[in-house]
Parts: C-alpha cells; sequence; structure tokens
C-alpha cells in the first residue's frame, strides 16, 4: 500500500521561504508524476507543480516564478522550494504522487504571516 510522508511546513513571515519534502513508499509500480496541490480554508485545492519521471515540470499560475520542484527518482523523493512567500500562500499542502492509482499525503501546513 502506497504511503506518503510530507515534511518542511512551517510558519514564515511575507518574503519568506519553505522547502518541502515528500517521500513516496510501497508503490508498485512507475511514479508517473509526482508534485503538490494545495487548499486554503475555503478555497479549491489548486495545483502547485508537479514533475514527471522524464523531468517534465509544470507550475500553477499563482506559483509561477517562485517555485521550484524538483524529484529524486532513486529516492522516490520529490521537493518543492518555495520563495517570496505572501500570506496567500497560506494552506495545507498535499503531496501526490500519480502511479497506476492516484496516492495522496496527509498535507502539511504552510503559514505565511507577519
Amino acid at each position: 500500500q502506497g504511503h506518503l510522508v510530507e515534511s518542511g511546513g512551517g510558519l514564515t513571515q511575507p518574503g519568506g521561504s519553505l522547502n518541502l519534502t515528500c517521500v513516496a513508499s510501497g508503490i508498485n509500480g512507475r511514479l508517473y508524476r509526482m508534485g503538490w496541490y494545495r487548499q486554503a480554508p475555503e478555497k479549491q485545492r489548486e495545483l502547485v507543480a508537479y514533475i514527471t519521471q522524464t523531468g517534465i515540470v509544470n507550475y500553477g499560475d499563482s506559483v509561477a516564478g517562485r517555485v521550484t520542484i524538483s524529484r529524486d527518482t532513486r529516492k522516490n523523493t520529490v521537493y518543492l522550494q518555495m520563495n517570496s512567500l505572501t500570506p496567500d500562500d497560506t494552506a495545507v499542502y498535499y503531496c501526490y504522487v500519480l502511479s497506476a492509482t492516484t496516492y495522496w499525503g496527509q498535507g502539511t501546513q504552510v503559514t505565511v504571516s507577519s
């Protein structure tokens, strides 16, 4: 049974940076995509970024230019570097993996506040 463990969330001030990590385990088959969605209170879940097995990346419009996604295929790990954070980035960030099915992490809270 697939399992995703996220880490790296927390509190930072506007203009700050945070790095998120997600480690996947127990997933049989290829990990076609690894990435992140986020959900703020009373808002729909939105794409932050994903990266494919071949290294193709896609970023959500609201974060493009401020975040960088990368992955270590051998470690089944995906990283999200976030810079120039604003209060609008406050949300629960969910890691996901697209394989034969889709797996989701429990989520990690990111809070941007002065």
